[in-house]
């Protein structure tokens, strides 16, 4: 299951909505929303994000996190590792290799340790409506 079909199965199932009224509502297959919850599917398009995001009535931040579930969403990962070091490369193989055996402790450790070298996002900036160029 990928974090983007967790979270939808989570709010359908908060909400009482069946797949097939959703998948109905926003006019895509009851397969193809199942196979996204359960990781058989790619990320969904931005798109399908937003509609999702609009049925369910979420918006700012609950919104951006659906949005950023959905970037992190890809149930098969590459990795190049052109151009790294050998460490990094090593580090990317035995990742792939073990995942599927790291306990839910290591994953949130190994989460725990990227978020902490993670670059800050630069604040956006957004025009005012209807402003136009100054």
């Amino acid at each position: 299951m990928t974090p983007f079909g967790a979270r939808l199965r989570a709010l359908r199932a908060e909400r009482g909505i069946t797949l097939q009224r959703l998948a109905a509502e926003l006019q895509v297959s009851a397969a193809y929303l199942s196979a996204l919850e359960h990781g058989r599917r790619g990320a969904p398009s931005a798109g399908l994000v937003h509609q999702v995001n609009e049925f369910f009535g979420l918006i700012w931040d609950e919104a951006e996190e659906l949005a950023r579930l959905a970037r992190l969403s890809h149930p098969r990962v590459t990795v190049n590792t052109a151009g790294l070091t050998p460490e990094q490369t090593a580090l990317a193989n035995r990742i792939a290799h073990s995942i599927h055996r790291l306990s839910p402790e290591t994953v949130a450790a190994m989460h725990a340790v990227l978020d902490a070298t993670a670059r800050p996002e630069k604040p956006r900036l957004r025009r005012a409506a209807g402003a136009g160029p100054g």
